[in-house]
Protein backbone atom coordinates (compact mmCIF):
# COMPACT_ATOMS: atom_id res chain seq x y z
CA UNK A 1 0.00 0.00 0.00
CA UNK A 2 1.35 3.50 -0.20
CA UNK A 3 2.76 3.01 -3.48
CA UNK A 4 3.91 5.51 -5.72
CA UNK A 5 6.26 6.24 -8.78
CA UNK A 6 9.01 8.50 -9.41
CA UNK A 7 11.10 9.13 -12.68
CA UNK A 8 14.75 9.29 -11.35
CA UNK A 9 16.67 9.69 -14.16
CA UNK A 10 17.62 12.78 -15.48
CA UNK A 11 17.08 11.78 -19.28
CA UNK A 12 14.94 8.78 -20.86
CA UNK A 13 15.82 5.33 -19.97
CA UNK A 14 17.34 5.96 -16.33
CA UNK A 15 16.05 4.23 -12.94
CA UNK A 16 12.84 4.47 -11.57
CA UNK A 17 11.17 4.21 -8.17
CA UNK A 18 8.66 2.89 -6.04
CA UNK A 19 8.23 3.20 -2.65
CA UNK A 20 5.86 1.12 -0.55
CA UNK A 21 4.61 1.65 3.21
CA UNK A 22 3.89 -1.64 4.81
CA UNK A 23 1.90 -0.09 7.09
CA UNK A 24 0.05 3.39 6.96
CA UNK A 25 -1.27 3.65 10.70
CA UNK A 26 1.33 4.59 13.02
CA UNK A 27 1.40 6.86 16.32
CA UNK A 28 4.23 9.39 17.40
CA UNK A 29 7.09 7.81 18.74
CA UNK A 30 6.50 4.68 15.90
CA UNK A 31 7.71 3.43 12.88
CA UNK A 32 6.76 4.13 9.45
CA UNK A 33 7.83 0.55 7.72
CA UNK A 34 8.58 0.06 4.09
CA UNK A 35 10.60 -0.50 1.10
CA UNK A 36 12.59 1.85 -1.43
CA UNK A 37 12.51 -0.69 -5.26
CA UNK A 38 15.14 0.99 -7.68
CA UNK A 39 14.37 -0.34 -11.07
CA UNK A 40 16.92 -0.17 -13.34
CA UNK A 41 16.68 1.38 -16.91
CA UNK A 42 18.25 0.90 -20.10
CA UNK A 43 21.69 2.26 -19.08
CA UNK A 44 23.73 1.35 -15.82
CA UNK A 45 23.51 4.03 -13.53
CA UNK A 46 25.67 5.71 -9.81
CA UNK A 47 22.86 6.23 -7.25
CA UNK A 48 25.27 8.82 -5.51
CA UNK A 49 22.56 9.00 -2.47
CA UNK A 50 18.97 7.77 -1.71
CA UNK A 51 17.21 8.91 1.68
CA UNK A 52 13.80 8.97 2.99
CA UNK A 53 11.98 11.45 5.43
CA UNK A 54 8.84 13.04 6.69
CA UNK A 55 7.13 16.12 5.07
CA UNK A 56 4.21 18.46 6.61
CA UNK A 57 2.84 20.95 4.97
CA UNK A 58 2.21 23.93 7.44
CA UNK A 59 0.80 26.76 7.68
CA UNK A 60 3.26 30.26 7.31
CA UNK A 61 1.94 33.64 8.21
CA UNK A 62 3.70 37.04 6.87
CA UNK A 63 3.24 40.65 5.70
CA UNK A 64 -0.37 40.03 6.62
CA UNK A 65 -0.68 36.86 4.37
CA UNK A 66 -0.94 33.38 5.30
CA UNK A 67 0.82 30.58 3.10
CA UNK A 68 1.06 27.14 2.97
CA UNK A 69 5.12 25.52 3.01
CA UNK A 70 6.48 22.11 2.88
CA UNK A 71 8.77 20.93 5.67
CA UNK A 72 10.54 18.22 5.77
CA UNK A 73 10.82 17.46 9.69
CA UNK A 74 12.80 14.03 9.48
CA UNK A 75 15.24 12.27 7.26
CA UNK A 76 16.89 9.50 7.17
CA UNK A 77 19.86 8.33 4.52
CA UNK A 78 20.10 5.04 3.48
CA UNK A 79 23.60 3.78 2.81
CA UNK A 80 25.72 4.94 0.82
CA UNK A 81 26.65 5.43 -3.05
CA UNK A 82 25.80 2.15 -5.09
CA UNK A 83 25.23 1.26 -8.46
CA UNK A 84 21.61 0.06 -10.45
CA UNK A 85 23.21 -2.10 -13.43
CA UNK A 86 20.47 -1.80 -16.53
CA UNK A 87 17.13 -4.11 -15.88
CA UNK A 88 17.91 -4.87 -12.44
CA UNK A 89 15.88 -4.47 -9.39
CA UNK A 90 17.92 -2.95 -5.95
CA UNK A 91 15.28 -3.16 -3.17
CA UNK A 92 16.15 -1.04 0.63
CA UNK A 93 14.24 -1.79 3.07
CA UNK A 94 13.78 0.92 5.72
CA UNK A 95 12.34 1.78 9.32
CA UNK A 96 11.29 5.54 9.61
CA UNK A 97 10.78 7.00 13.04
CA UNK A 98 8.02 9.04 13.99
CA UNK A 99 9.31 12.05 16.30
CA UNK A 100 6.98 12.69 19.21
CA UNK A 101 6.06 15.55 18.26
CA UNK A 102 4.26 14.85 14.83
CA UNK A 103 0.62 16.34 14.99
CA UNK A 104 -1.98 13.52 14.66
CA UNK A 105 -3.87 13.15 11.01
CA UNK A 106 -6.47 11.01 12.67
CA UNK A 107 -9.45 12.02 15.07
CA UNK A 108 -12.76 9.61 15.74
CA UNK A 109 -11.69 7.31 12.98
CA UNK A 110 -11.59 10.32 10.15
CA UNK A 111 -9.00 11.68 8.83
CA UNK A 112 -8.48 15.60 9.83
CA UNK A 113 -9.13 17.81 7.11
CA UNK A 114 -5.93 19.81 6.07
CA UNK A 115 -3.54 17.73 7.73
CA UNK A 116 -1.06 16.55 4.83
CA UNK A 117 2.01 14.62 6.76
CA UNK A 118 3.87 11.81 5.02
CA UNK A 119 7.22 9.81 3.33
CA UNK A 120 9.25 11.72 1.13
CA UNK A 121 11.61 9.65 -1.19
CA UNK A 122 15.08 11.26 -2.58
CA UNK A 123 17.28 10.12 -5.19
CA UNK A 124 20.93 11.13 -5.85
CA UNK A 125 22.05 10.32 -9.47
CA UNK A 126 25.06 12.21 -10.70
CA UNK A 127 24.89 15.29 -8.37
CA UNK A 128 21.02 15.97 -8.94
CA UNK A 129 18.57 15.58 -6.73
CA UNK A 130 14.75 14.07 -7.21
CA UNK A 131 12.22 14.09 -4.69
CA UNK A 132 8.50 12.48 -5.25
CA UNK A 133 5.39 13.04 -4.07
CA UNK A 134 3.99 12.82 -0.52
CA UNK A 135 2.98 9.01 0.58
CA UNK A 136 0.53 9.90 3.23
CA UNK A 137 0.44 8.24 6.52
CA UNK A 138 -2.53 7.59 9.07
CA UNK A 139 -0.86 9.88 12.37
CA UNK A 140 -3.02 8.34 15.56
CA UNK A 141 -3.66 9.72 19.01
CA UNK A 142 -1.04 8.31 22.06
CA UNK A 143 -3.46 6.75 24.85
CA UNK A 144 -2.66 9.87 26.68
CA UNK A 145 -3.57 12.23 23.76
CA UNK A 146 -6.85 10.25 23.19
CA UNK A 147 -7.66 10.79 26.65
CA UNK A 148 -7.65 14.35 26.45
CA UNK A 149 -9.63 14.12 23.10
CA UNK A 150 -12.11 12.36 25.09
CA UNK A 151 -12.58 14.39 27.76
CA UNK A 152 -13.50 17.02 25.75
CA UNK A 153 -16.20 15.21 23.84
CA UNK A 154 -17.63 14.19 27.40
CA UNK A 155 -17.89 18.03 27.97
CA UNK A 156 -19.90 18.05 24.78
CA UNK A 157 -17.10 20.21 22.63
CA UNK A 158 -17.16 19.43 18.96
CA UNK A 159 -14.45 19.68 16.75
CA UNK A 160 -14.27 22.48 13.99
CA UNK A 161 -10.54 22.20 12.58
CA UNK A 162 -7.12 21.51 12.79
CA UNK A 163 -3.63 23.30 11.63
CA UNK A 164 -0.10 23.04 11.74
CA UNK A 165 1.54 26.34 11.98
CA UNK A 166 5.19 27.48 11.66
CA UNK A 167 6.46 28.96 14.48
CA UNK A 168 7.13 28.00 18.37
CA UNK A 169 5.26 28.08 21.90
CA UNK A 170 7.30 29.41 24.24
CA UNK A 171 7.85 26.92 27.75
CA UNK A 172 7.24 23.84 26.12
CA UNK A 173 9.77 21.07 25.01
CA UNK A 174 9.09 22.05 21.43
CA UNK A 175 11.80 20.95 19.07
CA UNK A 176 10.12 20.82 15.74
CA UNK A 177 9.61 23.82 13.60
CA UNK A 178 5.96 24.18 13.84
CA UNK A 179 3.06 23.02 15.71
CA UNK A 180 -0.38 22.07 15.59
CA UNK A 181 -3.77 23.31 16.82
CA UNK A 182 -6.81 21.74 17.20
CA UNK A 183 -9.98 23.70 17.52
CA UNK A 184 -13.13 22.59 19.34
CA UNK A 185 -16.48 24.79 19.19
CA UNK A 186 -18.03 24.41 22.46
CA UNK A 187 -21.54 23.52 23.97
CA UNK A 188 -24.31 26.27 24.89
CA UNK A 189 -23.40 25.76 28.80
CA UNK A 190 -20.03 27.74 27.79
CA UNK A 191 -21.86 30.91 26.72
CA UNK A 192 -19.41 33.06 26.31
CA UNK A 193 -16.78 30.72 25.01
CA UNK A 194 -16.13 31.22 21.04
CA UNK A 195 -13.71 28.24 20.86
CA UNK A 196 -10.47 26.10 22.40
CA UNK A 197 -7.80 25.36 21.16
CA UNK A 198 -5.58 22.62 21.79
CA UNK A 199 -2.27 21.43 21.03
CA UNK A 200 0.26 18.37 21.99
CA UNK A 201 3.56 18.84 22.19
CA UNK A 202 5.55 15.01 23.17
CA UNK A 203 8.62 13.73 24.06
CA UNK A 204 9.30 9.96 25.30
CA UNK A 205 7.90 10.77 28.60
CA UNK A 206 5.11 13.22 28.81
CA UNK A 207 3.74 16.16 26.85
CA UNK A 208 3.05 19.78 27.63
CA UNK A 209 -0.78 20.02 26.90
CA UNK A 210 -1.38 23.84 25.60
CA UNK A 211 -5.04 25.61 25.63
CA UNK A 212 -5.86 28.77 24.61
CA UNK A 213 -10.16 29.44 25.51
CA UNK A 214 -11.31 31.85 23.15
CA UNK A 215 -14.08 34.14 24.24
CA UNK A 216 -16.94 35.18 21.85
CA UNK A 217 -16.47 39.04 21.25
CA UNK A 218 -19.39 41.40 22.52
CA UNK A 219 -21.22 44.62 22.18
CA UNK A 220 -19.09 47.10 23.91
CA UNK A 221 -15.59 44.62 23.99
CA UNK A 222 -13.14 42.95 21.68
CA UNK A 223 -12.64 39.26 22.04
CA UNK A 224 -9.85 37.73 24.01
CA UNK A 225 -7.31 34.82 24.76
CA UNK A 226 -6.52 33.00 27.99
CA UNK A 227 -4.08 29.90 28.08
CA UNK A 228 -3.01 27.12 30.31
CA UNK A 229 -0.33 24.94 29.74
CA UNK A 230 0.06 21.77 32.10
CA UNK A 231 2.15 18.25 31.72
CA UNK A 232 0.52 14.98 30.95
CA UNK A 233 2.70 11.78 31.85
CA UNK A 234 2.11 9.53 28.34
CA UNK A 235 2.17 6.09 30.71
CA UNK A 236 0.40 7.49 34.08
CA UNK A 237 -2.16 9.69 32.96
CA UNK A 238 -5.16 6.92 33.58
CA UNK A 239 -5.82 8.58 37.66
CA UNK A 240 -7.08 11.88 36.41
CA UNK A 241 -10.88 12.33 35.92
CA UNK A 242 -9.88 14.61 32.52
CA UNK A 243 -13.19 16.37 31.69
CA UNK A 244 -13.55 17.08 35.46
CA UNK A 245 -10.31 19.02 35.27
CA UNK A 246 -11.20 20.72 32.01
CA UNK A 247 -14.31 21.57 33.22
CA UNK A 248 -12.90 23.15 36.44
CA UNK A 249 -10.55 25.40 34.71
CA UNK A 250 -12.88 26.54 32.06
CA UNK A 251 -15.42 27.39 35.06
CA UNK A 252 -12.33 29.50 36.75
CA UNK A 253 -10.96 31.00 33.78
CA UNK A 254 -14.49 31.70 32.57
CA UNK A 255 -15.53 33.13 35.60
CA UNK A 256 -13.03 35.37 36.54
CA UNK A 257 -13.04 37.53 33.47
CA UNK A 258 -17.13 36.95 33.71
CA UNK A 259 -17.16 34.82 30.31
CA UNK A 260 -19.53 32.31 31.29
Amino acid sequence: MGFKRLLASMGAGGASVETELTELNVVPGGVVQGEVRIQGGSVDQQIEGLSVGLQARVEVEGHDQETKQDIEFTKLRLGGAFEVRAGAVHVVPFGLEIPWETPITMFAGQHLHGMNIGVTTELEIARALDSGDLDAINVHPLPAQQAILDAFGQLGFGFRSADMERGHIRGTRQRLPFYQEIEFFPPSQYRGLNQVELTFVADDREMDVVLEMDKKPGLFSEGSDSYRAFKVGLNDFQGTDWAAYLNQWLAQVGGQRNWL
